[in-house]
């Protein structure tokens, strides 16, 4: 688990995980502001249960801060956690926003 330095100054600690290190680089270039989620919230964009997106901030898989003892999940290394694997890219697809894509596409 590699910690850090919080960009800005509000005392954040934010936490990298063992994600590959070109999304990192990529990421920098781009420059965009990252989007955070609380663990309900990506469990629900993700179609998951909350255990499962605390087992994978507890496997240092997603990038994750804690703020007022709450965790907020980056968006970009949570969507790259649930393709990483079969079984939870199907429930993305399936049941969490995945489910909205073709609706998006027809409009």
């Amino acid at each position: 688990m590699k910690i850090t330095k919080p960009k800005n100054t509000d005392g954040q600690t934010i936490i990298t995980s063992n994600y590959d290190s070109r999304l990192l680089l990529k990421e920098e270039q781009t420059k965009a502001t990252p989007l955070w989620l609380s663990i309900s919230e990506a469990a629900k964009l993700g179609g998951v249960q909350n255990k499962t997106i605390r087992r994978a901030i507890k496997s240092n898989v997603v990038k994750y801060k804690i703020i007022k003892n709450r965790y907020l999940i980056e968006t970009k290394t949570l969507i790259v956690y649930l393709h990483a694997n079969t079984k939870l890219k199907n429930k993305l697809n399936n049941l969490g926003i995945g489910q909205y894509v073709a609706k998006w596409r027809n409009i």
